[in-house]
């Protein structure tokens, strides 16, 4: 699942994007309401992530932003604040779920998946490019008829190619994308595993899909490779 994460606690932010990392989400982070809306509106979501508490405007007003916008990601509010009168007005704003800090993050996994299976009846459940095949929910890969194993991170990658098919996409945008935080820029962890990629997507099957641009990044091929 492509997860935006709205908090403005760095600490916080940072635990629940390694966290979420962690189980194969791919997270992008937003830190005030402002941001949420203009980042939600340009990229699409399978879920938001929402804190109420936020400078500028608070997570109530950015949600009613995002709807009124278009945006119909499911959100997950997340506050400190558990009275009746706050979850009625985030739901009236237009939330789908709402969790009360301090909270599980077993509860908060749980409930982005129950979010990830809501939404599926309006999203396709699955990403194709060429004959490659990808279920972000059920977490598998396929070429063709042939499934193929990979390890979270190996498929948390893939998704992030798959999403952008013939886009040539930076070693900084894929650490941010895949990795989040936990990486530092000068890493060489997206040559490893895009090697790891082409050894088990590409080599046993005679083709070439994930190709390197020199000085720019990587790109994976429209067709889904040759």
């Amino acid at each position: 699942m492509h997860v935006l994460l709205v908090e403005d606690e760095v600490k916080m932010a940072a635990l629940l994007r390694r966290g979420l990392s962690e189980h194969g989400f791919a997270v992008e982070v937003a830190v005030t309401g402002e941001e949420a809306v203009a980042t939600a509106t340009a990229t699409s979501y399978d879920a938001i992530v929402l804190d109420v508490m936020l400078p500028g405007i608070d997570g109530f007003e950015a949600c009613r932003r995002m709807r009124a916008q278009g945006v119909w990601s499911p959100v997950l509010m997340l506050t400190a604040r558990g009275a009746l009168g706050d979850r009625v007005a985030g739901l009236d704003g237009g939330a789908d779920d709402y969790l009360t800090k301090p909270f599980s993050f077993a509860e908060l996994l749980a409930r982005l998946r129950a979010l990830g299976r809501r939404g599926q009846a309006e999203r396709t459940t699955s990403i194709e490019v060429g004959e490659l095949r990808l279920d972000p929910t059920a977490r598998q890969v396929w070429r063709g008829d042939a499934e193929i194993e990979l390890s979270v991170k190996e498929l948390t990658l893939l998704e992030v190619f798959m999403r952008n098919p013939g886009h040539v996409l930076s070693r900084t945008q894929l650490l941010e994308h895949a990795w989040g935080y936990d990486y530092e820029h000068r890493s060489n962890v997206i040559e490893v595993y895009v090697r790891y990629l082409r050894r088990k997507i590409d080599q046993p099957f005679g083709l070439k899909s994930l190709e390197t641009v020199r000085g720019a990044g990587y790109r994976l091929r429209k067709d889904g490779g040759r």
